[in-house]
């Protein structure tokens, strides 16, 4: 079962992921706790399925995975670096790696820095570095180790 990020079944576990519990999903979409608690574990499976298909794809040797949050920390096997898999609502699976780079000089600074504000805010994290993709990558998924 592929992950849809348009489907109801994505949109309960976003609610979820986001602090509202399971009861007000349901009453926000006039069902019962049962079918939320039900959609949530098929969205539960089909996250964790992608997460482990894009971390095989991307050789990427699993540490960690939460499928409630949508998070994997893994070890990039080819690149022997920290790789994070990862699912945004606004931006899709998205594979990060640990890197040091000249933000700066790259042609996608701007995207790179809006995924990540993005990809905080949908987790609730406030972010202080905020000028260097690099830096916010690392206080981002520092914290989001934290909680898992």
């Amino acid at each position: 079962m592929p992950l849809s990020l348009d489907s109801r079944q994505f949109a309960f576990w976003s609610l979820r992921r986001s602090g509202l519990p399971n009861i007000r999903i349901a009453e926000r979409f006039r069902i019962s706790r049962q079918a939320v608690s039900k959609a949530l574990l098929t969205m539960d499976r089909k996250v964790e399925e992608t997460l482990l298909d894009i971390a095989n794809a991307n050789q990427i040797e699993v540490e960690r995975l939460n499928a409630e949050i949508g998070v994997l920390f893994g070890q990039s096997i080819p690149f022997d670096a920290g790789a994070i898999v990862f699912v945004s609502k606004d931006h899709g699976v998205q594979v990060w790696y640990e890197h040091e780079g000249d933000c700066g000089a790259c042609p996608r600074y701007a995207r790179c820095i809006e995924l990540l504000w993005d990809y905080a805010d949908e987790l609730g994290i406030a972010l202080t570095k905020t000028d260097d993709p690099t830096r916010m990558a690392d206080e981002l998924f520092a914290k989001l180790k934290e909680v898992i």
